[in-house]
């Protein structure tokens, strides 16, 4: 069985394409990705009208480069992100969906997005066993219980306010490293000492919930420190500003990875999202799990950023799992719930 996945929740107009073994494994075939990050750097952050626009003129292409790489007419099946993400960005990646399905009379599978961060690892591992997942990126950060990629997945925790990659994106802009923030904010940090300035570590304390995360204190007090810098006659140090933030960060959710995976009695961790790029994360990740007994799954940089095949990976498991296929009048869901594995 050979599925082709479709991905535009954001700013990357992705089509992968994998074939589903016997063995329930996944082969990759092709990985496409268009991205309209470039067009969005000068305003500092997504602007969702200039990313569906994108959307639209890459739609096309990328999956005429997609066919041609897996070398196939069709598919046999195509999996689509029906949330959560972008509006109108969805529509897009769902209306061609529809499109191609019904051109080539193949069955279409609406599935959730965050529910590929975590299956597009199998690629890279082999089937995954009952794990805890840790998506960071810059619209999401969430800890999940999951026990099977074909069945609905547990929240365990989330963001109460910011996202940890968009807490990225906005310290790096404080900053005046530029957008995307995550990549040269870790660059940045390499230069700098993770333990020179003493940053908090939200939603840490005895009382708050064991598995969710809070960024917005966190991206406070760094523009506090700066403001300081500043009004002091001090030139802000960007190095240490930019490690200690970073080390705040990985510790938070690290910590509470760990704690996740003894809560539900796993020794299992995956990381994803375009956020779990960053070098302090994974080494942190490491770290911990290795003293912990936990295995770490982490996807490679570019499987842990929006694609295709992430999603063509999830309807792989989907379909094998005896899912449905989703109606052609299936809608759309920007704040689809991680519960929801398909439509």
């Amino acid at each position: 069985m050979i599925v082709m996945g479709i991905e535009s929740s954001c700013d990357e107009t992705g089509v992968g394409i994998v074939r589903w073994n016997p063995d329930r494994t996944t082969t990759l075939l092709a990985d496409e990705v268009a991205s309209s990050v470039a067009e969005h750097a000068r305003y500092g952050g997504v602007v969702p009208e200039v990313a569906s626009r994108a959307h639209l003129e890459a739609m096309v292409p990328t999956m005429r480069r997609a066919l041609e790489a897996a070398g196939i007419k069709r598919p046999d099946a195509i999996a689509v992100t029906i949330g959560p993400g972008l509006a109108g960005a969805l529509l897009v990646g769902v209306a061609a969906a529809k499109g191609y399905a019904a051109a080539w009379d193949v069955p279409l599978y609406a599935v959730n997005h965050l529910g590929g961060h975590v299956a597009v690892d199998t690629l890279e591992h082999g089937p995954m066993p009952p794990c805890v997942a840790l998506l960071v990126s810059g619209g999401h950060t969430h800890l999940l219980h999951v026990t099977d990629l074909g069945a609905p997945i547990t929240e365990l925790g989330t963001t109460v306010d910011d996202a940890a990659g968009e807490a990225f994106d906005k310290v790096a802009r404080l900053l005046g490293l530029g957008f995307p923030g995550g990549p040269a904010l870790d660059s940045a940090a390499a230069q700098g000492d993770p333990h020179s300035i003493k940053f908090p570590r939200g939603m840490t304390g005895p009382r708050d919930a064991r598995h969710d995360f809070s960024f917005s204190g966190l991206k406070t007090a760094v523009a506090r420190y700066v403001e300081k810098c500043r009004r002091d006659g001090v030139e802000p140090p960007v190095a240490d500003i930019a490690a200690s933030f970073q080390e705040a960060v990985a510790d938070v959710l690290t910590m509470k990875a760990i704690r996740a995976c003894g809560d539900v009695g796993v020794d299992t961790l995956v990381l994803g999202g375009g956020a779990t790029a960053n070098s302090r994360i994974r080494s942190m990740a490491r770290e911990r799990c290795d003293a912990a007994g936990i295995t770490l799954r982490i996807p490679k940089p570019r499987l842990c950023t929006d694609n295709g095949v992430m999603i063509a990976t999830l309807g792989a498991h989907v379909i094998a799992g005896g899912a449905s296929p989703s109606s052609l009048t299936v809608a759309t869901d920007p704040g689809l719930s991680v519960q929801v594995s398909t439509y």
